[in-house]
């Protein structure tokens, strides 16, 4: 099995979030939170800040903890075929946008840094990371844990 420790940044403004589109190394387009990988040392705290000006050109500031999710992507349902089963562990923060532009994450596969109307996520073809981090913003659970989110339809890994 692989593993994988990640931060994510949920930044809501009134009624809309920012997502950030992923192109996959196959073309294919999925919105998502930004954020990503925990470097080797790194504090989450510091990835979360780091991966959001990576993928969106704007300083966070970090408000608070969000909460964790854990979750096992059987090998059949990966993106990449021919892998193991996989574990993501997700950090997510709540922040706000502290300066700077939005603008595409230069030469990497996050693109279209996009403020979103909340109303309008159930209808993108998303990872399931957006839910649970706008679940987790909803609700603020005192364990920081939310109910699993379901890969049906819309909603991929």
């Amino acid at each position: 099995m692989s593993f994988r420790l990640a931060a994510y940044a949920v930044c809501v403004d009134g009624e809309r979030v920012l997502l950030v589109r992923h192109v996959s190394p196959a073309g294919d387009t999925t919105w998502t939170l930004p954020g990503g990988r925990v470097e080797h040392t790194e504090d989450p705290f510091d990835t979360v800040a780091r991966e959001f000006a990576e993928e969106t050109g704007c300083a966070a500031a970090v408000e608070r903890l969000l909460g964790v999710d854990s979750r096992v992507i059987p090998a059949a349902e990966r993106a990449v075929p021919g892998g193991p089963d996989h574990q993501n562990v997700g950090i997510f923060y709540q922040v706000r946008i502290a300066g700077g532009r939005l603008r595409p994450e230069p030469d990497g596969r996050t693109v279209d840094p996009t403020w979103t109307p909340m109303g309008e996520v159930v209808s993108l073809p998303r990872s399931s990371l957006v839910d649970i981090g706008l679940a987790l913003f909803r609700t603020r659970p005192a364990t920081g844990h939310v109910a699993p989110v379901p890969v049906t339809g819309s909603v991929r890994h």
